[in-house]
């Protein structure tokens, strides 16, 4: 069974930085596509970033060179690394996997999801 944990999120000014990782178990890892998503009050879940099974990334519009996707194999661990934190960023953010390949942001492509870290900013 596949297993998504989630951990880092916390409560932070703007402008800080902060890196979540995303551990997983219960399959093999290196042959799937993994992505980080968010959710913020009252809104829809929307991509942030995915990184595909050959280590290839694709980040959303909004991500505007601040987010950085990356994954070690090694570990069985994704991150996502977020600098000059806005108000804005604050959501719940969830790491999803999918077998395979696939670099969409799309969420239907992923099967797995944890269950999410939370992310607050305050200005």
């Amino acid at each position: 069974q596949v297993q998504l944990v989630e951990s880092g999120g916390g409560s932070v000014q703007a402008g800080e930085s902060l890196r979540l990782s995303c551990t997983a178990s219960g399959y093999n890892y290196g042959s799937y596509s993994l992505g980080w998503f968010r959710q913020a009050p009252g809104q829809e879940r929307e991509a942030v970033a995915v990184i595909d099974n050959y280590g290839g990334t694709r980040y959303a519009e909004f991500v505007e060179g601040r987010f950085t996707i990356s994954r070690d194999n090694a570990k069985n661990t994704l991150y996502l690394q977020i600098s000059n934190l806005k108000p804005e960023d604050t959501a719940m953010y969830y790491c999803a996997a999918a077998r395979g390949f696939s670099n969409a942001l799309v969420q239907g492509n992923y099967k797995y999801w944890g269950q999410g870290t939370q992310v607050t900013v305050s200005s």
